[in-house]
């Protein structure tokens, strides 16, 4: 069975930087994408950075140029290290494993393979 579990939120003021955990345990298939999700209160989950197999990457607008996402295949862990955070990234992450898709259907996904309990990350202003 596969385990996915998060680590690394917390609070944080604006401006500052989380590295947020994913760690990995069990088998995920070779050609499997991971990704970031997070769901803000009142709002739907949205996807936030994805890695793929081949170590391409892609990230919602929002976060762009902030967030960086990467995995450490020894450790089988997946990581987002989180630069000059907003108030509005406040949400609750998941970490996931899917089958490989485009990006733009990874945008609009509702169901993954695995996801991860969540950690919450609060960013005052």
């Amino acid at each position: 069975q596969v385990q996915l579990v998060e680590s690394g939120g917390g609070s944080v003021q604006a401006g500052g930087s989380l590295r947020l955990s994913c760690a990995a345990s069990g088998y995920i298939y070779s050609s499997y994408s991971m990704g970031w999700f997070r769901q803000a209160p009142g709002k739907e989950r949205e996807v936030v950075a994805a890695i793929n197999s081949d170590g391409s990457t892609n990230y919602a607008d929002s976060v762009k140029g902030r967030f960086s996402i990467s995995k450490d295949n020894a450790k089988n862990t997946l990581y987002l290290q989180m630069n000059a955070l907003k108030p509005e990234d406040t949400a609750a992450y998941y970490c996931a494993a899917y089958p490989p898709r485009s990006w733009a259907v990874v945008a609009q996904m509702r169901e993954v393979s695995y996801w991860g309990q969540g950690t919450l990350v609060t960013v005052s202003s």
